[in-house]
């Protein structure tokens, strides 16, 4: 995003231009627009939502274009430098800020006026609001979906090793007890731990009462007691034979592991587990999910915490379809057009209330997953960290503990680093 600050001194030309086209439609008469997202897995769920948009409005086409994520954020860059972005897009929480604050998201604060000026507080939690936030505190998209971060293991594993499941009690010692156990009696990998924030580190600085950007996010707590220690737990669980080096995760991710069976446990987030249920059909049955294991001595709180997060539909301020593009993200933020996005059981809905959607497509496909364990997680929930900064320290901070990791820096001096890497980010933003 380092070009976004050119934007400001093309945007009248380009506004001009765009003036002159708006209004213009397609051979057929009708309102063509485009639909970018990054996950195949939710093409049919998206084509459904925008398939009843159009059914209720047939002068309007929507196409589903679908790419790889680091694609999708390089085209839309570009799009943005010229004003050509899609019509409609996912906004994820690592570059609203940013996007939003170079004023190249419409504003949706005011979409629902007309049926009721307090609709996003109704109807969508503090978190999916917050997601859809820029740094003023007005939205910049339509809240899509929510998630947060569970524990996936191997039944068959811990069986052989004769160790119970994960159950609500379970700790921090608990998890390392069970590694160690599974690993001497079946020689698999017990759990994986690797150099991710989101689906790693972030939830044990949580859970052990620290923090990872401060309440008013300037700056960082990697250097602050709590944080340290859960640090040093995670990062230390490398030292185990039970659970792969970084090396290792640089060439298989911890998914990939697991469902060749050759790990016990990892963490993702739930979003992906339809995804994995059609992937690995061999697997049904031989695998479950569970909360996230709780520190069993945090600072403050009661250890328990899983790291929420939500995307948002958005479109370009200065669309040329702006007035009917709104209208379409007027639809996808309803009950009906969430219910019906959440039956495909891709994504939780955002929208209060419509969450078994979601829940039910597993059921429907006949995988039986403990999936009460995600409804339960919502209650001690921590929206993902961000900040306007986050884009310009993301890589650094991760590149930082790789360094720890590989035994380049001491993890005392790895994480001031990181510290010193997100305040100075933070403070020239």
């Amino acid at each position: 995003m380092k070009k976004i600050p050119r934007i400001a001194a093309i945007v009248l030309a380009v506004t001009l231009l765009l003036t002159s086209l708006a209004g213009c439609s397609a051979a057929d008469g009708k309102t063509h627009l485009t639909f970018q997202i990054w996950d195949v897995a939710q093409r049919d769920s998206m084509q459904a939502i925008c398939d009843a948009y159009t059914a209720q409005n047939p002068d309007v086409v929507i196409e589903v274009q679908v790419t790889s994520w680091n694609e999708y954020w390089t085209k839309l860059e570009a799009a943005a430098e010229s004003n050509t972005m899609p019509d409609i897009f996912w906004m994820h929480t690592n570059q609203i800020l940013y996007y939003s604050d170079f004023g190249m998201l419409a504003d949706m604060t005011d979409l629902y006026d007309d049926v009721d000026p307090n609709f996003y507080n109704e109807h969508f939690s503090e978190i999916s609001r917050n997601n859809a936030s820029g740094s003023n505190g007005r939205l910049y998209g339509v809240p899509k979906d929510k998630d947060n971060i569970i524990l996936v293991y191997n039944k068959e594993m811990f069986d052989a090793a004769g160790v119970a499941y994960p159950d609500d009690d379970w700790t921090w010692d608990d998890l390392t007890d069970a590694s160690a156990k599974i690993y001497e009696t079946t020689g698999k990998y017990g759990f994986m731990a690797y150099a991710e924030d989101h689906l790693g580190y972030w939830n044990f600085v949580y859970q052990a009462g620290g923090y990872i950007l401060n309440e008013d996010k300037t700056k960082a707590g990697f250097t602050q007691p709590a944080t340290i220690d859960a640090m040093k737990f995670y990062i230390g669980i490398q030292d185990n034979d039970w659970c792969p080096t970084q090396t290792y995760f640089a060439e298989t991710q911890p998914g990939v592991a697991f469902f060749s069976e050759i790990g016990s446990m990892y963490l993702e987030g739930n979003w992906e587990l339809m995804n994995k249920a059609t992937s690995y059909p061999n697997m049904d049955g031989k695998w479950d999910i569970a909360k996230l294991p709780k520190c069993p001595n945090p600072a403050s709180g009661d250890g328990r915490a899983t790291i929420s997060n939500g995307l948002c539909f958005s479109t370009a301020a200065r669309g040329k379809n702006l007035e009917v593009v709104k209208d379409v993200l007027k639809y996808f933020g309803t009950e009906e057009a969430q219910i019906l996005a959440g039956s495909y059981g891709a994504a939780i809905p955002a929208y209060n209330g419509t969450e078994d959607s979601y829940f039910e497509a597993f059921e429907k496909a006949g995988y039986h997953l403990n999936l009460q364990v995600i409804k339960d997680q919502f209650d001690y929930s921590i929206q993902c960290v961000n900040n306007a900064s986050r884009p310009k320290w993301k890589s650094p901070v991760g590149d930082e503990l790789i360094k720890i990791y590989s035994g380049q820096v001491d993890i005392d001096t790895g994480l001031a680093n990181m510290q010193q890497i997100v305040d100075n980010a933070s403070a020239a933003s």
